[in-house]
């Protein structure tokens, strides 16, 4: 079955001629250049606009596709129509030709853009194709040596796969990605938008292979396979810089991986980006613009913390400031600011380099993450002391960074003279624009967000349905989800007194107008950015 989609200048019968034999390609070598302009008399098509006929893929070799970047589109008539985006393409098109015993016939496209759907259309078949027998790889022991580990590592179709995980990872835009060995599979899952995804799974034999060529481009003990192993791996991919931070631990069924991406050519978001409402963001924005004082972000990993922080300094930078950080690891490079990498293995610590940063005359520090009773003591001497301090927490809610700080041993007048404000957040995925659709929710739903019906019927409950763009998970991209609690001159005082993290939040609730992370989510549900399903995977209930 042919794509609808397919060019409309392009009939049946539509020049050029199938290709079949060598004299077709005369015309395209006399051209000048080796680029597509010596092809541009073919027809052109867009990729992003046109999906090929998936059942052509079993026609064309995939190691052959993937060699010489044609992608197989649709049969036209007795033709077999391929994208090619170069004139060396065109030549291999010749070949498909005499291959398949069929007229080829070639369409002009872009080049990245077939390479992409190469990848995404041939992976499986790449996969099946890797060798078959059961000796094919040899089973790692204790005793492997190290020449034969190596010999595995490189192997075309090892690094081959390898090089299509990272850039599928990349293309899905996944934050991580997971090697899982179990007891007759290998899974590799990624995690997209907060949530894992099965995307393949690997022949089980050769899961080791895998694992040591990380190993490799990650620099480390390709023979320590005993011990876990942190690593760091620099990628060129798409003409993007990736940096992948690589962990490898022993597990009953052999070694797993998981692969933190970094990618540096993202664009920062801006403070107004994040998705805090509108008094949310005003408060927040005049709390980092204060002259001195500390302000946490709290949450749980991955919940968008470094981002608000980047987006703060980004908001309060100016060329008369200066700012400087110290990071584990330094994710984005932020110009006019200076960013230091924590290295415990010789001593940089985040209270070693704190130390050391409160003598280099800043204005604004950020510090990665208040770990210890040591840095968060350097962190509040810093603040009393005339710097605006920015750091993050892991704790559930906005008032539990108090207690959180006296549980580590702080004074609880160093805390409460230090803190000017903390502000929790989370990240739940956004409604899908393409296929997000009115909706209707029972009265419990709405109850376990306290929507009334009043404010269901005049809000705009939507959700997404399911398309090729999410997915089919009716969710695409995430916003973030704020509690902003403000520390005043009753909050001190309780927080001298020792008063409980609920006091203080009942306190902030009743007194400041604080909107807990439910209420934020209330008002995404109903301005029809994401559902109650999703807001309570992220924000556990309030008590009152």
């Amino acid at each position: 079955m042919r794509s609808s989609s397919r060019p409309s200048d392009a009939p049946e019968d539509s020049t050029p001629a199938p290709y079949g034999n060598g004299d077709a390609l005369a015309g395209a070598h006399s051209g000048t250049g080796n680029g597509a302009s010596s092809i541009s008399w073919l027809p052109t098509i867009d990729l992003a606009e046109t999906q090929p006929d998936p059942t052509i893929i079993e026609r064309v070799p995939a190691g052959f596709a993937l060699q010489n970047q044609i992608l197989p589109l649709w049969m036209e008539g007795a033709s077999l129509a391929v994208a090619i985006g170069t004139v060396e393409a065109l030549k291999a098109a010749d070949d498909l030709s005499v291959l398949l015993s069929m007229p080829v016939k070639a369409y002009l496209a872009d080049a990245a853009i077939i390479r992409e759907r190469i990848e995404e259309r041939f992976i499986e078949e790449i996969m099946a194709g890797l060798p078959a027998e059961e000796g094919a790889y040899t089973e790692i022991d204790e005793s492997t040596d190290l020449a034969d580990l190596q010999k595995m590592a490189g192997e075309t179709a090892v690094v081959q796969m390898v090089n299509l995980v990272f850039a599928q990872a990349v293309r899905d835009s996944a934050s991580d990605i997971h090697i899982e060995p179990y007891e007759r599979e290998v899974k590799v899952r990624y995690r997209i938008d907060g949530m894992l995804h099965d995307v393949m799974r690997p022949p089980k034999r050769m899961h080791a292979a895998i694992v040591s060529r990380l190993k490799i481009l990650g620099e480390m003990n390709i023979a320590e396979r005993r011990l876990p192993q942190d690593g760091r791996i620099r990628l060129q991919i798409a003409g993007r810089q990736i940096d992948v931070r690589v962990s490898i631990v022993p597990t009953v069924y052999g070694e797993r991986a998981v692969m933190r991406i970094l990618d540096k050519s993202t664009a920062m978001l801006g403070l107004n980006e994040l998705g805090m409402v509108g008094d949310t963001f005003e408060k927040f924005r005049r709390l980092i613009r204060q002259p001195h004082g500390i302000i946490l972000v709290t949450g749980p990993t991955g919940s968008g913390k470094s981002t608000t922080l980047y987006a703060s300094l980004q908001e309060i930078y100016s060329p008369t400031t200066n700012i400087l950080t110290i990071e584990d690891p330094v994710e984005y490079q932020v110009p006019g600011i200076g960013q230091i990498q924590v290295r415990p293995n010789i001593g940089l610590t985040f209270a070693n380099g704190l130390r050391s940063i409160v003598r280099q005359d800043p204005d604004i520090i950020m510090v990665g993450e208040i770990r210890d009773h040591e840095t968060a003591e350097i962190a509040i001497h810093a603040a009393l002391t005339g710097h605006l301090v920015f750091s993050t927490l892991h704790t559930n809610d906005a008032a539990g960074a108090v207690t959180r700080l006296l549980d580590m041993g702080v004074e609880p007048y160093l805390a409460a003279s230090s803190l000017i404000g903390v502000v929790a957040q989370r990240l739940v995925r956004q409604n899908c624009l393409n296929c997000a659709q009115p909706t209707e929710e029972t009265d419990d739903a709405l109850r376990s967000l306290g929507i009334t019906r009043e404010e269901a019927e005049s809000g705009r409950l939507m959700r997404g349905v399911g398309c090729d763009k999410c997915q089919g998970t009716g969710y695409r991209r995430r916003t973030g989800l704020f509690e902003f609690f403000l520390v005043d001159e009753n909050i001190r005082r309780m927080t001298v007194e020792r008063a409980s993290a609920s006091a203080m939040k009942q306190y902030a609730v009743d007194h400041q107008g604080m909107r807990t992370l439910l209420g934020d989510g209330k008002l995404a549900v109903l301005a029809g950015k994401t559902t109650i399903e999703e807001v309570l995977r992220v924000a556990q209930r309030e008590d009152f």
